[in-house]
């Protein structure tokens, strides 16, 4: 039966694939990264930095299903401003996770073939030394690729981020000699996006959400405003290409209104 399980999978995989390829596919895709533990425990692991170690894998897989679909952008939550605050042995085994894998991904050969270009947005202030030179390492050795934009998202929350933002924007025009009034009548949406953590890349059409939780838990709050949501009961590590290209499916089987 495994092998037999093996093939249909395989031909509901090219089924799908073929499927999506008809349609425009969203140009950026947004993935909370959620349920390792969860995992962990329907698994039985004895450490849950084994769930992570697999959903790190998966980010493997994430990039080759985006190139094979062609999605240009694409953003994943690692983890939030709030994880910061989990106990030190469950926080010191997910850093550990991270810094590998961002080690990894300077020296992949398979990221440098594709051109990836990675950066990391959110509090990076508040984490170790250890994650940010690991951080560094992965921006600088892919700072020259146009290919696929992987923008990983950790020690990130939405509110923090438009906090930031508009914090930003304030003390740069009080730089620049503006008066209280004319900084306040200088406010809008459009100077508030110039400050996020990444204001070059557009707003993402499709937001997956793994473990089936039904909401975003502040992910990209300001950018997400007329996205595209897609809630999959599957966990992170067992994340599947059949999962992935049905959001992808299931976005363009929707009309996209942008709030008309």
């Amino acid at each position: 039966p495994v092998p037999m399980i093996k093939l249909l999978y395989y031909l509901y995989s090219r089924h799908l694939s073929r499927g999506v390829r008809r349609y425009p596919v969203p140009r950026h895709v947004g993935i909370i990264l959620d349920g390792n533990r969860r995992y962990a425990r329907s698994q039985k692991l004895a450490d849950p930095v084994e769930a992570y170690q697999l959903g790190a894998q998966k980010l493997d897989d994430i990039l080759v299903w985006c190139g094979e679909v062609g999605i240009p952008m694409v953003t994943l939550w690692v983890f939030s401003t709030e994880n910061l605050s989990r106990p030190p042995e469950q926080l010191s085994g997910l850093l550990a996770v991270v810094e590998a894998k961002l080690s990894q991904i300077a020296q992949d050969q398979r990221i440098h073939r594709r051109r990836v270009r990675v950066r990391a947005v959110g509090k990076l202030e508040l984490l170790p030394d250890s994650t940010l030179a690991a951080i560094r390492q992965a921006e600088v050795a892919t700072a020259g690729y146009n290919g696929l934009h992987l923008t990983i998202a950790v020690a990130y929350g939405g509110r923090q981020e438009i906090a930031d933002a508009v914090r930003g924007l304030i003390l740069d025009k009080a730089k620049q000699g503006e008066g209280i009034q004319e900084i306040a009548e200088g406010i809008t949406q459009e100077e508030i996006g110039r400050y996020l953590y990444a204001a070059d890349l557009p707003d993402p059409d499709l937001i997956i959400r793994t473990s089936g939780e039904i909401r975003l838990s502040g992910f990209l709050l300001w950018q997400s405003a007329y996205s595209e949501f897609y809630f999959c009961d599957v966990h992170w590590p067992a994340f599947r290409k059949i999962d992935f290209l049905r959001a992808i499916r299931a976005y363009q089987q929707r009309q996209r209104r942008f709030g008309a």
